[in-house]
């Protein structure tokens, strides 16, 4: 079994890091009622996706 020949120092292991942290997801604003969605999706608020009504809209 392989085994590291010495301590790993703090930069390397924070460069080998660098590219675990999380993003927020990118959001875009409905045409039809101007409420934040996530894009290619139905709007959740009133149902419309690329100009058409696609779901009944949640109450």
């Amino acid at each position: 079994m392989a085994v590291p020949k010495g301590k790993t120092s703090k930069s390397k292991r924070n460069l080998r890091r660098s590219h675990d942290a999380l993003n927020a997801p990118a959001m875009s604003v409905c045409p039809q009622c101007d409420e934040p969605k996530l894009p290619h999706r139905a709007c959740g608020s009133c149902g419309f996706y690329k100009d058409r009504n696609v779901l009944e809209p949640e109450v």
